[in-house]
């Protein structure tokens, strides 16, 4: 297993897979930008945050 999803938070997860865009861009995302969208996802404060950050994966406007 990748150290990516050994990392990858729970809330995070489940956010991604509530959103089918969300998760093929995050597939197609390079190694870092993985790194920085797991980084943010640990950083965010509410469920709210955590749904706008996986927006952002979703439309592919993630700038980490």
């Amino acid at each position: 297993m990748s150290i990516v999803r050994d990392e990858m938070p729970e809330g995070l997860g489940f956010s991604m897979a509530m959103n089918e865009e969300a998760m093929v861009n995050f597939g197609k995302m390079t190694k870092e930008q993985r790194r920085k969208v797991i980084t943010e996802s640990k950083l965010a404060k509410s469920k709210d945050e955590m749904s706008q950050l996986v927006d952002r994966i979703a439309s592919n406007s993630f700038q980490g």
